[in-house]
């Protein structure tokens, strides 16, 4: 592995040029981790802004109860300590959220002052196990969410904890973990795999239209062997193109 190193803020953004299984599809040349189990969401998310494409960030956490009005005794001083720890973690940050009500979903942290408060603060957008409110007018704040579904109220919702390990959707995220979602849903990627994650994609990317998708499209006056006969060929030269790159079996 590449010695560890925060991305820049030119390859965050050339990360956001590609979908998420195309960060995958780079991940899993890279990681050490279970590529069939690990480092993606396991449950079903809901992409409430498909149009704004891709976001990427480093996840900020936190835990809300909806549901226990109790927590609305604290809610001055939590919002404040929240928010002194959003302003103190470098950007662009996606917020995490583990609703504790899941799967009954009570309220809603988001709606449209939260979202325009956090953009304030760095954030891009948000993963909550929970729901969202105000979809108009949080896609107007440029916020982008993947959530379980819309909600009509707020109920007693405030960070009951936060800057913490959560789960959401199956996945475990921790404070500092790159993030990558979309419409098809999320991936979380460790301190070790931030460095090559880059390069890895890219690569990877440009390996299929050059081989599989390049023999797949070419085969205008072939014969149903020479397509075949083609395509096995490409196959071929794609996993021994990444065996090389990467140094490890690559599936095909």
């Amino acid at each position: 592995m590449n010695e560890q190193r925060a991305l820049t803020h030119a390859e965050l953004l050339e990360l956001k040029r590609w979908n998420t299984p195309t960060i995958y599809n780079g991940w899993e040349q890279i990681t050490r981790r279970d590529h069939c189990a690990e480092a993606f969401n396991l449950e079903e998310t809901r992409d409430f802004m498909p149009q704004m494409g891709p976001m990427v960030g480093y996840a900020v956490t936190v835990r809300i109860e909806p549901s226990n009005p109790a927590h609305k005794k604290n809610r001055p001083t939590a919002t404040t300590e929240y928010r002194r720890y959003l302003a103190s973690v470098p950007g662009p940050k996606i917020v995490v959220i583990e609703d504790l009500d899941k799967p009954a979903v009570i309220g809603s942290f988001w709606g449209e002052v939260n979202a325009n408060v956090h953009r304030a603060l760095g954030c891009v957008g948000t993963i909550t196990d929970g729901a969202i409110r105000d979809l108009d007018e949080m896609t107007n704040a440029g916020f982008k969410a993947l959530a379980r579904r819309l909600c009509v109220g707020h109920a007693a919702v405030q960070p009951v904890e936060f800057n913490c390990d959560v789960e959401v959707f199956g996945r475990r995220v921790s404070p500092g973990d790159l993030i990558h979602a979309d419409q098809h849903g999320f991936m979380v990627l460790s301190e070790d795999e931030h460095a090559e994650i880059l390069e890895a994609s890219r690569f990877m990317d440009s390996n299929e239209c050059n081989t599989v998708i390049q023999a797949a499209r070419n085969t205008v006056g072939l014969t149903a062997e020479e397509i075949l006969k083609q395509l096995g060929n490409a196959g071929r030269e794609f996993a021994e193109n990444a065996r090389r790159k990467f140094q490890r079996d690559t599936e095909w």
